[in-house]
């Protein structure tokens, strides 16, 4: 079994290690174009252009799955992705976890982009999955470059001033950008700290999901226990490469190293 994912940069990282704690068996393609990133900035059409040649990329390897592991390519690229690819390879894209942040009922806060935030599309998932809870939509510019680049200092100002954006009284954060799963836990943190008496907020990324969906699109079942014999390929810009530093700077990009055999 292969499953491949693609992103601008990292933030694949995170859908990475879930499909890899599922299935250790499981052969991994991720495919990136890093010199081409931020895509929120970018134009639909641009987005579209750009994702395309990541996931013909990540197709030439013949995987059994591609995850869209991107918000920003899921929203303008996959028509586009799946028009072409499907019905021969199963596209799963990425979409914030909107729904499971509201079905708790109390109010939430969704950090992403700047591009993404007030979007039509994510108005739209509020609308159809939230109208009746009180959302916050706080914007996070710099956070998946910052990310992208390991760096710390802008890492954690970025975090610190969302966490200012972010009512004090939110019981979930929807983690809008798949690069804010690797930092996770100092968003909990600064959230917790700058809202002192509270309860740590619910964090909802979408990594979990997207690779369980996965499997299930390929017929295949979780197998936690497997031998961990899954090996894994980097592609950056369409050629072969190794994990870059920044990705080993996150426990998501140490787990994928330390137990994939070298090919």
């Amino acid at each position: 079994m292969k499953i491949a994912l693609m992103d601008s940069g990292i933030g694949l990282l995170a859908a990475a290690a879930a499909v890899r704690r599922l299935r250790p068996d499981a052969d991994l393609v991720l495919s990136s174009d890093p010199g081409s990133m931020p895509w929120g900035p970018r134009t639909p059409e641009d987005v579209t252009c750009r994702a395309l040649a990541v996931a013909r990329a990540a197709a030439d390897h013949r995987p059994d799955a591609l995850i869209v592991a991107c918000n920003t390519a899921s929203v303008h690229a996959l028509p586009a992705l799946r028009a072409e690819l499907e019905p021969g390879l199963p596209v799963i894209g990425t979409v914030p976890a909107i729904k499971p942040a509201a079905a708790g009922g109390g109010p939430f806060a969704i950090w992403a982009t700047p591009a993404t935030t007030g979007s039509p599309y994510q108005r739209g998932l509020i609308h159809d999955f939230a109208r009746s809870v009180d959302v916050t939509e706080v914007p996070c510019p710099g956070l998946a470059d910052a990310v992208e680049h390991a760096d710390e200092d802008a890492i954690g100002r970025a975090v610190a001033a969302a966490a200012r954006r972010t009512p004090a009284g939110v019981t979930d954060v929807v983690l809008g950008c798949t690069h804010y799963e690797l930092v996770a836990e100092r968003i909990r943190a600064a959230v917790e700290s700058d809202r002192p008496g509270h309860a740590p907020p619910v964090l909802h990324g979408s990594a979990d999901a997207v690779a369980a969906q996965a499997l299930r699109r390929i017929g295949e079942a979780p197998a936690p226990s497997a031998e961990p014999a899954g090996t894994l390929t980097v592609l950056l810009g369409g050629h072969a490469a190794d994990l870059t530093e920044p990705a080993l700077a996150y426990a998501e990009g140490l787990l994928l190293k330390a137990v994939s055999p070298a090919i």
